[in-house]
């Protein structure tokens, strides 16, 4: 499909404020805020449930986490296509005020079993993300998409580094309190989304709901109907997997190789965070405007294997340091990526677009923890063949090489991208 089917988006959508921008930046900020403000603590809170054994508390926070994925992975492009029949508005407000509620839920939770439901209803809501990232596709012409993408990148940059410290001021007080922040935040924000938040789908332009396509196997159909497009999500695929061996290994890894204490492994998040957030909000949109949204697609993959490289083999923790901005030069891929796969498919599957991605990447996300905590085990093991504790690091840039080669190819398939 031609650009034209950005262009149409873009030129007959509704209306939208200059506030409705501001919003979804805010809602993905205050969704990753209320996020991160409950991890340092929910690892606690369920260790207080199994009478502080720390090894059943693992077992079960394991469990958490795979059920978020699972929820993610069915519910997102359920959203999606709902919010392309619907329109966006009510899609997005209503998870804000379920989310909201749903941390109530955890904070008065008496039980570990009441602790779980909330955690699933988390993942339900919180794939609310995917209609955010259609509505920016409904408001914003096609040539200016990588930008705004970028921007509202930085919002989860900003999240993860405000959610987390936030969360463990908090946690010191009570453990249960960040959950009431989290509640507290998500609220305010849908009440300020009623003000500020119009529609951006018109109706003329809102595809019926059909369960073949809102289930997880049918939304993949829509990302197997071009050459291009799926290409680009198997690059996707791949190199969300390859991103989780940071918040898999990081901390075990800077630890056993670099004997970093916890307040220099905070510190060096924040450093990754910032750069991230640098790239996200102000050097996307320049350097696509340069080089075009195909070269800076490779660039950002290129920066995201050659980090990896210098994680793995860093020998020091200052050498490690060098490949965070990088790395953080990686977050130019997403941006044009999202872009590119946008200007694909027809104004009234953006949503569906959207939720099949998250969707994929949610599959990444029960894939990668195994396999690099796997590797990073073997390798620092007494039976390995060689003594490499970066070896997960390592695996990751291959994977980013691998994402290189397939996206080359996916490119030169067709000229339906510019």
């Amino acid at each position: 499909m031609s650009d034209g089917a950005g262009e149409a988006t873009a030129q007959g959508a509704a209306p939208v404020r200059r506030g409705a921008v501001a919003f979804i930046f805010v809602t993905i900020l205050l969704d990753m805020v209320a996020l991160g403000v409950i991890m340092p603590v929910l690892p606690k809170l369920i260790e207080g449930f199994v009478a502080n054994d720390t090894a059943h508390a693992a077992r079960i926070f394991g469990v958490f986490g795979t059920a978020w994925a699972l929820m993610q992975f069915v519910f997102s492009p359920v959203l999606g296509a709902l919010s392309d029949r619907f329109g966006r508005r009510p899609v997005v407000l209503t998870s804000n005020f379920g989310l909201a509620a749903d941390y109530v839920l955890m904070a008065l939770a008496p039980s570990l079993t009441w602790l779980f439901i909330g955690r699933v209803i988390s993942g339900i809501t919180s794939a609310s993300i995917s209609t955010a990232f259609a509505y920016i596709s409904d408001i914003t012409p096609p040539e200016r998409r990588a930008a705004v993408f970028g921007r509202i990148g930085a919002a989860f940059g900003a999240g993860f580094i405000l959610g987390p410290a936030l969360g463990g001021l908090l946690g010191d007080i009570d453990p249960r309190l960040p959950f009431w922040a989290a509640a507290c935040l998500s609220f305010a924000n849908a009440l300020y989304g009623l003000l500020v938040l119009p529609e951006s789908l018109a109706p003329e332009r809102r595809a019926p709901f059909r369960w073949t396509s809102a289930n997880p196997v049918g939304a993949l159909r829509l990302l197997r109907s071009n050459a291009v497009l799926a290409g680009l999500s198997i690059v996707n695929f791949i190199a969300q997997v390859a991103h989780v061996v940071l918040p898999s290994t990081f901390v075990l890894y800077a630890t056993y190789r670099y004997g970093w204490d916890s307040k220099t492994v905070g510190l060096t998040l924040a450093m990754v965070g910032i750069c991230a957030m640098v790239v996200q909000g102000l050097a996307i949109g320049p350097i696509v405007r340069v080089l075009g949204e195909r070269k800076a697609l490779l660039l950002g993959l290129c920066c995201g294997a050659i980090g990896f490289v210098i994680f793995g083999a860093a020998p020091t923790g200052p050498l490690f340091w060098i490949g965070i901005p990088v790395m953080s030069l990686w977050g130019i891929s997403g941006a044009a990526m999202q872009s590119l796969m946008t200007r694909l498919v027809a104004p009234d599957q953006q949503g569906q677009l959207q939720g099949a991605t998250a969707s994929v990447q949610s599959v990444s996300q029960l894939v990668g923890p195994f396999l690099f905590t796997l590797t990073f085990s073997y390798f620092i093991g007494a039976g390995a063949p060689l003594h490499l504790p970066g070896a997960p690091f390592l695996l990751a840039a291959v994977l980013m090489v691998i994402c290189v080669a397939i996206a080359v190819r996916a490119l030169a398939a067709t000229k339906a991208v510019s």
